[in-house]
C-alpha cells in the first residue's frame, strides 16, 4: 500500500516563513491543497499561542489542533480552547543561568497574551505582551517555558552553556542565535503531537513532519516521515528521514506537493 500522510505538521520559523517573517504565496498555496484534501494541519512550533494564532489565520486554516511552546501547550482553534498545558518551576534553572550570563534577558510566557520578561527583549524576537517585571515574579509560579536571552553572547556560548548546566529536570532547545528555550522535563514538539494524534485517532506513523530547527529534531524522528529544510543545521538534516530544499529555493512547498 502507497504511503499517504494522514496529518501534516509544520513548524513555523524558517518552515512556513522567512527569516523575515514572510510567508510566501507557494507555501500557502501548497498549504491549502493539503486541507482541501481533508487531512488536517498541525502547527507545531517554538512560539507561544499568541505568536502562533496570526500564522493558523493567514494560512486560513480550518478548526484544529496546533502545538506551541515547544509542546508544552496544546490548542484547539477556533474557537481558543487550551487542551494542555504542562508546566515547571523555573526558579532553579533561572538561578543557574543568571551565575553563567547575569545580563540574560529572560522571559515566561503568558498563555494567549504574551511574556513576562526581566528585561527588554531585541525588538520582534518575542510577540504579544511584554510584561517587565522583578525576578521574583518572573519565577513565583509554575510556566510552560523559559526564554534565555544575551545578544553579547554566540551560540556556541550558549551551546556549552546547555551542557554545563546539565538541564536536569528540563528541556532545552537551542536555536540559530544565543537563545536557549527550556521547556519542562520530557516535553517537546513531539510530546505534544502525540497527544494531539491520540484525540484524533492518527499513528505517529501516519504523520507527515517539516522543520528547520534544533527544536524540531524530536518532532522529526517521531513522525512517520520526518522532512528537514535543506538549509537546517547539519545536526537536523540528520536526524530526518529526507531533506528536502532550501527554504528560499521552495522546499517546504515542494515536499508538500509530493503528496498533495
Amino acid at each position: 500500500m502507497t504511503w499517504r500522510p494522514r496529518l501534516v505538521a509544520l513548524d513555523i520559523d524558517g518552515t512556513l516563513l522567512d527569516h523575515d517573517g514572510r510567508l510566501p504565496q507557494s507555501v500557502i498555496d501548497s498549504v491549502g491543497r493539503v486541507v482541501a484534501a481533508g487531512v488536517p494541519v498541525a502547527l507545531s512550533t517554538g512560539r507561544g499561542w499568541v505568536g502562533t494564532r496570526p500564522l493558523v489565520e493567514a494560512l486560513g486554516l480550518p478548526a484544529g489542533q496546533h502545538v506551541s511552546s515547544n509542546g508544552a501547550v496544546r490548542v484547539s482553534y477556533p474557537p481558543l480552547e487550551v487542551l494542555e498545558r504542562v508546566t515547571f518551576d523555573p526558579s532553579d534553572v533561572i538561578e543557574r543561568v543568571l551565575v553563567e550570563h547575569p545580563e540574560a534577558m529572560l522571559a515566561v510566557e503568558i498563555i494567549g497574551r504574551g511574556f513576562k520578561v526581566n528585561r527588554t527583549f531585541p525588538e520582534g524576537e518575542l510577540t504579544g505582551e511584554l510584561v517587565t517585571v522583578e525576578l521574583g515574579e518572573l519565577v513565583a509560579e509554575p510556566v510552560t517555558r523559559v526564554v534565555v536571552r544575551d545578544p553579547s553572547a554566540s551560540e556556541d556560548d550558549f551551546i556549552r552553556l546547555a551542557h554545563r548546566l546539565g538541564m536536569d529536570g528540563v528541556s532545552y532547545f537551542i536555536g540559530y542565535t544565543a537563545w536557549l528555550d527550556i521547556a519542562p522535563d520530557g516535553v517537546d514538539k513531539s510530546y505534544g503531537l502525540a497527544g494531539l494524534c491520540a484525540d484524533l485517532g492518527i499513528e505517529a506513523a501516519d504523520v507527515l513532519a517539516l522543520g528547520d530547527g534544533r527544536n524540531d529534531i524530536e518532532m522529526l524522528t517521531w513522525a512517520g516521515r520526518g522532512v528537514a529544510l535543506g538549509d537546517a543545521p547539519a545536526e537536523v538534516r540528520e536526524a530526518a528521514d529526507h531533506v528536502t530544499d532550501r527554504f528560499a529555493d521552495g522546499g517546504t512547498a515542494r515536499e508538500l506537493s509530493r503528496w498533495f
